[in-house]
């Protein structure tokens, strides 16, 4: 098994260090966001403030999505996420403080979570364009898949764990979330690298609109990553797990974690799954039909009363996922060279940041008018819909069958 994952990590010293990174860097994420949004669905009570968060989160992509992309293909971009996740582990350290001393607020949570989203809104692009210069083009696939293992590792165990410590005070959430953020810094730092071709020209709107311009370019790209977007912006329940822990459920923080972990659990088997046996044929139809699963999950975890129901549910929701982002990350960074990675990354991560933060706001929005269990059953469906529709718009997606036809 010279090509599975746990080779890849053995023999491959420079992935091993990105992989640790990753694991690091998104427990740091995941512990910080559980401790928020208890923190604040606490201190307000008010379901819009959990999606109002998610807003707060997505406006720095929006704001910065051009000059993200140029930074990453600009300078060197293992620079850039080491200083992104040194600026994320001083908003740990606010919030560190701030507990110690009873001084946090709705208000300051709202702008140290802008500041986190404008944080990742710079590292999410360098570190995807940096995952190509780590591992060579053969590896790329599996690497994609392992990668992907640390990030949903951490999301396992990293909301229980906050849940967990959370019930002791929110510092002891926020205090260990700043070694985590630390530690991925070094190991960013770390990275032996191949030769990134940086473009040493000064920033220009010609430059900056590059990467739009490619995916506009490219439909198999476009359908794929404008298909997550609309189909997690409608299903994504995320930002109301802490209602259903509380109210529906009725579990604690605990729960929360153990609900905001199940979604991993999922994404981490089949990522190791995909990690040694990754698609090779009928991508497109593959891709498809997972977001359809991830839809009817959602609906099924809409209409559920019972916690462990949910749960299972839930990971099944996660393994779905796990395809579709593989699938699409995969054969969009294969089919963009190295020059451009950045700025298209940064148009991918604006896409991701919508369906993700932007999907929260959309979530506590449509519960405050219409309730909860409606409002995420009403997105399932809406998964469903843009499924069929996006499978009409990009004929040449649904049955596209490798994921690099070049």
């Amino acid at each position: 098994m010279p090509d599975s994952a746990p080779q890849l990590l053995r023999h491959h010293r420079p992935f091993m260090a990105f992989w640790l990174a990753r694991v690091f860097t998104a427990s740091g994420f995941q512990m910080l966001t559980v401790a928020i949004g208890w923190h604040l669905y606490q201190l307000t009570g008010n379901v819009l403030d959990l999606g109002l968060v998610g807003l707060v989160e997505f406006a720095p992509r929006v704001l910065f999505m051009l000059h993200t992309g140029h930074v990453a293909d600009r300078y060197d971009r293992r620079k850039v996420a080491a200083l992104c996740q040194t600026l994320q582990g001083l908003i740990a350290l606010a919030l560190a403080l701030g507990s110690a001393t009873d001084n946090v607020s709705r208000e300051l949570i709202f702008a140290l979570a802008f500041l986190l989203g404008a944080t990742r809104s710079f590292e999410m692009p360098a570190t995807q364009a940096l995952l190509p210069n780590v591992v060579p083009p053969g590896l790329f696939p599996r690497a994609v898949a392992a990668s992907a293992s640390a990030t949903q590792s951490a999301t396992i165990v990293a909301p229980a764990v906050g849940g967990f410590l959370y019930a002791f005070g929110s510092i002891w959430v926020y205090g260990p979330t700043v070694a985590l953020y630390a530690i991925a810094c070094l190991l960013t730092l770390s990275l032996q690298a191949r030769g990134q071709v940086a473009q040493r020209g000064r920033a220009s709107l010609e430059s900056l609109l590059a990467g739009i311009r490619f995916i506009r370019s490219r439909p198999d790209i476009l359908g794929a990553i404008s298909l997550d977007l609309f189909a997690v912006l409608l299903g994504g329940a995320t930002a109301l797990l802490p209602v259903f822990a509380k109210d529906i459920l009725l579990t604690g923080p605990m729960g929360l974690g153990l609900l905001r972990s199940a979604p991993a659990v999922g994404a981490l088997l089949m990522s190791l799954w995909l990690a040694r046996f990754p698609f090779e044929r009928k991508v497109g139809r593959t891709m498809f039909t997972a977001v359809g699963v991830f839809g009817v999950a959602t609906i099924a975890f809409g209409l559920s009363t019972s916690f462990w129901f949910s749960l299972a549910v839930l990971v099944v929701l996660g393994a779905a996922d796990m395809i579709s982002m593989v699938i699409r990350s995969s054969f969009v960074q294969l089919e963009t060279p190295d020059a451009m990675r950045g700025r298209v990354s940064a148009v991918n991560g604006l896409f991701i940041g919508a369906s993700n933060q932007l999907g929260e706001f959309e979530s506590g929005l449509t519960a405050h008018w219409f309730g909860t269990v409606p409002a995420v059953v009403m997105g399932g469906v809406g998964t469903l819909l843009v499924t069929g529709v996006w499978i009409k718009l990009f004929p040449t997606l649904a049955r596209r069958d490798r994921l690099h036809e070049g």
